[in-house]
């Protein structure tokens, strides 16, 4: 089997990094070879500081890959999420420290094959003990994203649109290319982290079983691939959260066997009995088993992903939008979706408070505009409750619907369909409709 093209992760970044090479490691400047625990600082001067001497950048790679790792010490996962932490993450390849600028900080890459790092993605998205078919899956749309983004960065391409004014805010974020490497290790690109979670034979038979296999469309371009956690009974589509730009493989579909209709959840009404209902989906499952098995830990955290409800009270909301937003609209007294996609999130959304009103989206300013971290999605029915003599709500209950954007793979019904015996064909077609298998290498 062919490991693929050789991939540039972005692991950690900091003033000071700390690494353990379980065997030796040589330094491509020379013959020296390192093995321990290691400390690489930062300079006054902007370069690697490591050994008593300074280096514009380190590579190191083992003597031996064969049973060689190295362990980064407080990898943060989870940036800026509700499971935000720190661990100590194990990878196999080669290692590069490199001085990065805006801001000035040490960066260290991991430098692997494709098919390895495929290997942990699968394994950190998910759990290891996913499914085989699940597993199959997974490995074909983490690959056919990765693909689509690096040939993506290869050409002009809007990573964020913003449409801003007094009374309306309008953004969207995309993966932005970074400037070193490739991709990074955190929720922002893939989920990487090492051999840390990698650990049943499943998880390399399942990416060696689709060894180079990527999703095409039409014309042959490889298909940005997307996936949230739970999609909430509808697929969302592309352009309602990111670029206005179409994809025919991402479209409106009901997360269930292929003759159940679903309402038109762009339509108010409809998206409120929808939320609001527990409608039959793959992903309506309070399955332990099957959820124990596709979940991380720190996922399993979250129980209420397919129907759920947050409150907030007067103030509390008021003092969240202010230290979310940069804006002060004192005490809210609305809350209304203007504008829903495929899936019943909100595209746009009314905030109209006792000091100021504004509009803001897309699906991901909203979520962070309305959590301390992100809310669980933006399709959800807010409600105002104990008003007082001036009909101002003194407490705000959103009810919502899914875990993510609900664009592409919706990672628990998929897991669902593998459950109840469909094979990793199966669930890509369920979930990329027209989409073609194709043989990349």
């Amino acid at each position: 089997m062919t490991g693929g093209p050789i991939l540039n992760v972005g692991i950690v970044s900091g003033d000071e990094l700390h690494v353990y090479l379980n065997s030796p490691y040589r330094m491509d400047s020379g013959a020296q070879e390192e093995s321990g625990e290691l400390c690489f600082r930062l300079s006054e001067e902007g370069k690697v500081e490591f050994g008593g001497k300074k280096y514009e950048a380190v590579e190191l790679r083992p003597t031996d890959a064969a049973g060689a790792w190295f362990e980064v010490k407080d990898v943060t996962i989870g940036v800026n999420f509700h499971w935000e932490r720190k661990e100590n993450q194990r990878f196999t390849g080669g290692l590069g420290i490199i001085v990065e600028d805006e801001p000035l900080r040490l960066t260290l890459v991991n430098r692997l094959p494709v098919e390895d790092y495929l290997k942990s993605v699968i394994s950190s998205e998910m759990s290891a003990t996913s499914s085989p078919e699940l597993l199959k899956a997974h490995a074909v749309i983490s690959r056919s994203w990765l693909f689509a983004q690096l040939e993506g960065s290869k050409q002009p391409k809007c990573k964020e649109g913003r449409k801003e004014s007094e009374t309306e805010k309008i953004v969207w974020y995309d993966r932005e290319d970074h400037k070193n490497f490739d991709v990074c290790a955190d929720d922002h690109c893939q989920r990487y982290q090492g051999i840390t979670r990698q650990t049943r034979s499943e998880v390399e038979e399942a990416i060696d079983a689709t060894c180079g296999v990527v999703l095409t469309d039409d014309e042959g371009r490889v298909c940005d691939a997307r996936f949230s956690k739970c999609c909430g009974g509808v697929f969302e589509e592309f352009e309602s959260c990111w670029e206005p730009v179409p994809h025919p493989y991402l479209r409106a579909l009901r997360d269930g066997a292929e003759e159940q209709k679903f309402p038109d959840l762009r339509k108010e009404e409809a998206a409120r009995e929808w939320i609001l209902g527990t409608p039959e989906a793959f992903c309506n499952t309070r399955d332990a088993k099957v959820l124990s098995e596709v979940l991380n830990s720190y996922d399993c955290e979250t129980p209420d992903f397919y129907r759920w409800t947050v409150e907030y009270g007067r103030e509390e909301l008021a003092d969240l939008l202010r230290r979310r937003t940069g804006e002060d609209f004192g005490d809210v007294l609305e809350l209304r979706a203007l504008e829903r996609g495929t899936s019943g999130r909100i595209i746009r959304l009314l905030i109209r408070g006792s000091r100021k009103e504004k509009v803001i989206g897309k699906e991901l300013e909203i979520r962070r505009s309305l959590s301390e971290s992100h809310l669980y999605s933006s399709a959800f029915v807010a409600e105002g409750l104990e008003a007082d003599e001036a009909g101002v709500p003194n407490k705000w209950r959103l009810h919502g619907a899914g875990w993510g954007h609900g664009v592409g793979l919706c990672q628990i019904g998929a897991a669902m369909m593998a459950h109840e015996g469909y094979g990793w064909q199966a669930i890509l077609e369920h979930y990329f409709p027209g989409a073609k298998l194709t043989k990349a290498y």
